[in-house]
């Protein structure tokens, strides 16, 4: 029997009316990234088996921001069960002592995977796939998270442009990473051929990746959120520095977001 392992990224939620991208994954999760805030013991996960007839095995573990698997200072627990079919569970993220020597003041990248794994098939000669679900995991700091009931801006909202030449340098004075998943010229264009989405750092600097020409002097960014929307933000440049405000209407997510 031949296991081929590909990596999906299923979009779950429904974003103001918009229709979600199907995922072809049998065992799936309930979100695009995870938060684990500071101060909390662990973190639980939705997982369900999408299959009708068939059980799955579901196995989960977490990596690095360099693609290494860790068992510190997140685990996962349990690492491997059994999903009958159509049903649900949960998967926990559990903190562990080591937390507490990652930065404080910023969050830290982490990644959670989850690979379903079919039944052995008794039949000869089968091909058999077993997909994976790999997301983005932070580490969020309680000095950094945001207070219960509190009606914050949204810290993408701080996120300026520096024009250099024909280039436009993304600058991120937050704590926080920042997901960015399109770029246009105008509200009603179409996206920026050359861009490809990118995440910037906390405290950190990346350039666009597009010529400042083709994005012209009211860029829009597209952005997604903790809960995976995808909000914009036009930003108004004048001389070489360019501030954001929020986009009131959302755009739909398309299929190019859902590896995001």
């Amino acid at each position: 029997m031949t296991r081929l392992t590909r990596n999906t990224l299923p979009l779950l939620a429904l974003l103001s009316g918009c229709a979600a991208p199907l995922s072809q994954a049998a065992v799936s999760l309930d979100r695009t990234r995870v938060i684990f805030p500071g101060g909390e013991k662990s973190v639980s996960l939705g997982i369900s088996n999408q299959n009708a007839q068939l059980p799955y095995l579901a196995q989960a573990w977490i990596e690095n921001e360099h693609a290494e698997k860790i068992t510190s200072p997140l685990v996962v627990l349990p690492p491997i069960q059994r999903l009958e079919a159509g049903a649900t569970s949960q998967i926990k993220i559990q903190g562990l002592p080591e937390l507490s020597l990652l930065a404080q003041d910023r969050e830290s990248l982490f990644y959670f995977n989850l690979r379903e794994i079919p039944p052995r098939s008794d039949k000869p000669n089968t091909l058999q796939i077993a997909l994976q679900t790999r997301v983005k995991l932070f580490y969020r700091p309680a000095a950094i998270a945001a207070k219960t009931g509190a009606n914050q801006t949204p810290w993408q909202e701080a996120l300026t442009l520096t024009r250099q030449g024909d280039r436009y340098l993304a600058n991120n004075p937050t704590p926080y990473f920042v997901t960015l998943i399109d770029a246009t010229k105008t509200l009603e264009s179409a996206s920026a051929s050359d861009f490809k989405p990118l995440m910037i750092a906390p405290k950190a600097q990346v350039d666009l990746g597009v010529s400042a020409k083709a994005l012209g002097d009211k860029p829009v960014l597209t952005y997604v959120n903790d809960y995976g929307g995808r909000p914009q933000l036009q930003f108004h440049c004048s001389a070489d520095t360019c501030t954001a405000k929020p986009v009131t209407s959302q755009r739909c997510p398309s299929s190019h977001d859902v590896l995001t």
